[in-house]
């Protein structure tokens, strides 16, 4: 009983086949840049843009100042300091808070006729 071997042998002359081509690195290399570049100024970009805003407004805060936290709650700033505010969230209850917790400032509500 002769066992055979599972590799195939080729014709003496005949060319070996082609193996299946690798792609390049470049080929790679050039839709992960475009990916990249697409998540850059689809993502990262305007929230840089809207932290830069947010941190605009909070610098501009002054002592009057309606302002939401980032929790929701309301009050109206008594002093700043350079790293918190002093914020009256009810008559007579003054509390201070960081800068960083402002979330944005509520205008001021007209009056209806």
């Amino acid at each position: 009983m002769n066992e055979t071997n599972a590799t195939e042998v080729q014709p003496a002359g005949a060319a070996p086949a082609a193996a299946p081509q690798q792609p390049g690195g470049m080929g790679m290399m050039i839709p992960m840049l475009l990916i990249l570049a697409i998540f850059y100024f689809m993502m990262i970009r305007p929230q840089q843009r809207k932290e830069k805003e947010r941190r605009k407004m909070i610098e501009e805060l002054r002592a009057g100042a309606k302002i939401v936290f980032a929790g929701g709650l309301m009050g109206t700033i008594e002093r700043a300091t350079e790293k918190t505010f002093f914020v009256e969230i009810a008559p007579g209850t003054v509390i201070e808070i960081a800068r960083a917790s402002v979330s944005g400032v509520v205008a001021p509500e007209e009056p209806k006729k």
